[in-house]
C-alpha cells in the first residue's frame, strides 16, 4: 500500500516513517540537494525519484549540461512518479543562487583531499545535527554533488563545513550520481528521525530574531568577497599569488557560524578598511 505523504517544513513526509522523541521546540531543518554542472539527464531524474522516496523535495542544477533537463523525456521518464520534485526544481547558473537560505553545506567525494574540510562517514556525522549552531531553529541543510565525470571542484569544496565520504569497497568506489543521493537522502532521513515528528516543532525560522539567525552561505561569500577587495586595497593579499588565503577564511567562518548580525559587523570592517586604504592613496 501506499504511504500518504504529507508537506512539513519543507520536507516531503512519508506517513510510514515513525515519529522520533524530539525537544518540542525542534524545528528540522530545511533540506536542499544542489547538482553542480550534470551532464545526464536521466540522472536528473532519478534524483527527483531518490529524493521523493526519503520525503525530500528541494532540488537545484546549477549549470547543467541541458538548461531544459527538468522538462527532457528521459529525466521524466527516470523520475517514475518524481515528477512534482521536477516541477518544484530550478536551473540557476551560479553555486551562490543555490545556496540562498542554506547554512551548513556537506560536499559530497569519493576520495579526502589534501586541504579542505573534514572528511567523514555520512551516518555518524549526520546523526550529530542537533549539536550543529547552523541548524539550530531550521537552518538549511545543502548537499552538493559535482558532474558525473569530474565530481566537484576544489573551490566549491572548499566553501563546505564537511566533505561526507560513502564507504564503499576499496577497489571499485565509483557511485552513479543518483544511488549517491538515495544513500545520503536515506542517512539524513534517518539522523532526522524518520518523519518531521512533533507538531509542536513549528517553532519558525522566520520568528527567530534575524540578530540571531545563522548567516547562510551567500551572507558569508558575500563577506569573503567583501574581505577580497578589503585586503587587496590595503596590499595584504597579493592577487598574483593568492595561495589559500581566502579559502582558510571560509573555513574559519564555516567553524565559527556567525550570525547574520555579525556577518553584517565584518563587513563593515571591511568598509572601513577600503575607505582607509582609499584616504591613504590620495
Amino acid at each position: 500500500m501506499t504511504a500518504t505523504i504529507q508537506h512539513f517544513s519543507g520536507h516531503l513526509i512519508p506517513a510510514h516513517f515513525g515519529p522520533r522523541n524530539l525537544p518540542m521546540t525542534t524545528q528540522l531543518p530545511a533540506t536542499r540537494f544542489i547538482l553542480i554542472e550534470t551532464s545526464h539527464a536521466g540522472n536528473v531524474g532519478a534524483v527527483a525519484r531518490a529524493m521523493k522516496v526519503m520525503g525530500f523535495d528541494d532540488l537545484v542544477l546549477v549549470r547543467p549540461r541541458w538548461p531544459d533537463v527538468l522538462q527532457r523525456d528521459e529525466a521524466l521518464q527516470r523520475a517514475s512518479g518524481a515528477a512534482d520534485v521536477l516541477v518544484r526544481a530550478r536551473v540557476v547558473g551560479t553555486l551562490d543562487e543555490a545556496l540562498h537560505g542554506m547554512t551548513h553545506l556537506c560536499a559530497t567525494a569519493m576520495t579526502p583531499r589534501d586541504f579542505g574540510p573534514p572528511t567523514e562517514a555520512p551516518r555518524a556525522y549526520l546523526a550529530r545535527w542537533h549539536d550543529e549552531p547552523a541548524l539550530q531553529g531550521g537552518g538549511g541543510m545543502a548537499f552538493l554533488f559535482g558532474a558525473e565525470r569530474h565530481g566537484m571542484s576544489n573551490a566549491d569544496v572548499y566553501r563546505c563545513h564537511v566533505c561526507l565520504s560513502i564507504p564503499t569497497a576499496p577497489g571499485y568506489g565509483s557511485l552513479n550520481l543518483a544511488a549517491a543521493v538515495q544513500l545520503l537522502a536515506y542517512e539524513w532521513r534517518l539522523a532526522l528521525g524518520g518523519c518531521a515528528t512533533v507538531a509542536a516543532a513549528a517553532q519558525t525560522h522566520e520568528r527567530q530574531a534575524p540578530a540571531d539567525r545563522p548567516a547562510d552561505a551567500q551572507a558569508v561569500a558575500g563577506l569573503l568577497d567583501h574581505w577580497q577587495q578589503a585586503l587587496l586595497a590595503l596590499d595584504f593579499l597579493d592577487a598574483q599569488a593568492p595561495k589559500k588565503l581566502l579559502p582558510r577564511l571560509n573555513q574559519l567562518l564555516n567553524r565559527a557560524q556567525p550570525t547574520e548580525a555579525e556577518v553584517h559587523i565584518l563587513r563593515g570592517v571591511a568598509r572601513a578598511m577600503l575607505q582607509t586604504a582609499a584616504r591613504a592613496k590620495r
